[in-house]
């Protein structure tokens, strides 16, 4: 029987680095993109990749594409709350109605830990659970935090003329991992047969307190940004004082970022509190290979830029 494996919204960064990793492992005859409205068809016009549109608010449209499907992957909405998490519990309704044999979710490190405090966690714990309480198989991608993020604003550091990052991150270690490794998790694991309820940790080469991360920059770039260390607190004015919103139904349109500070702030915390250091590490297993480093990012940084915001809140 033909696979059918169908990779949701590829018009946002993360999925069109799946969509693309995926049609080198997979024939495109086997391939279905989606994307939130029928604007966004084009790309994939001239090859045999199926490009749909799924409405993630719609249990009913998502069923008929999901449709017997052998694989699925819902990677987590860009907005945080109420909306992302109807819109997940609609997507896994819609994978047991559709008979979907496995869905492939993109979650966070320590997402299970009921005391994690990142307000991230509440959304992503509550997805993981549904999945494990469906009838579904599937696999948790636990990612660690994107080096884009912390890269782009480096350089908005530094572009700006500024020489202290303030964060509240204080002696925390993380693994960062590039978005472009864990796009590659998230295609090796839609392209394998053996793997059956698994929960995979997909952290970057190393730990790193957030000091380290700026002395590999400094070093790479020739910069000399120092690290001040913030409370929550001093993080929300901070970010409140440049119009950083702190929700994803904020306005971005002033915003030198395109994240929220209640995402980063308790991403912070979470840091600071230990919750990220976790020592597992599933993607060289998964993938067959290393994790970049954050020197080669750096001495990269063009390519490791965050993006955009493509939000698809309705």
């Amino acid at each position: 029987m033909l696979r059918k494996i169908i990779i949701n919204g590829i018009d946002g960064n993360f999925g069109n680095l799946v969509a693309k990793n995926i049609q080198k492992l997979v024939p495109d005859t086997q391939l279905i993109f989606t994307v939130p409205t029928v604007k966004k068809l084009s790309e994939y016009s001239g090859s045999a990749v199926q490009v749909k549109v799924a409405d993630f608010n719609s249990r009913e449209n998502l069923t008929a594409v999901f449709k017997d499907a052998s694989k699925v992957l819902l990677i987590s909405m860009p907005f945080v709350g109420a909306k992302r998490r109807a819109a997940h519990q609609n997507a896994i309704a819609a994978c047991v109605a559709a008979n979907v044999k496995q869905v492939i979710y993109t979650s966070v490190i320590s997402a299970s830990n009921p005391l994690n405090p990142s307000i991230e966690n509440i959304d992503h714990g509550y997805t993981e659970s549904i999945i494990q309480n469906s009838p579904l198989d599937y696999i948790i991608l636990r990612n660690s935090l994107f080096a884009e993020a912390f890269i782009t604003d480096y350089f908005r550091l530094v572009a700006a003329g500024e020489r202290v990052a303030a964060k509240n991150m204080g002696e925390g270690r993380v693994a960062f991992i590039s978005r472009r490794d864990a796009a590659l998790a998230a295609a090796a694991a839609l392209n394998n047969t053996l793997l059956h309820r698994e929960i995979l940790n997909i952290n970057g080469r190393v730990p790193l307190t957030f000091k380290e991360f700026l002395n590999i920059g400094n070093k790479v770039t020739g910069n000399d940004i120092e690290y001040q260390q913030q409370t929550d607190e001093e993080m929300y004015a901070y970010f409140d004082k440049i119009k950083v919103p702190r929700t994803t139904d904020g306005d971005f349109s002033k915003s030198p970022l395109k994240e929220t500070s209640e995402g980063m702030v308790s991403f912070g915390t979470t840091v600071r509190e230990g919750y990220l250091d976790i020592p597992v590490n599933d993607f060289s297993t998964l993938t067959n290979c290393q994790p970049r480093t954050l020197k080669y990012m750096f001495e990269h940084a063009a390519d490791f830029q965050l993006g955009a915001r493509h939000p698809t809140e309705k």
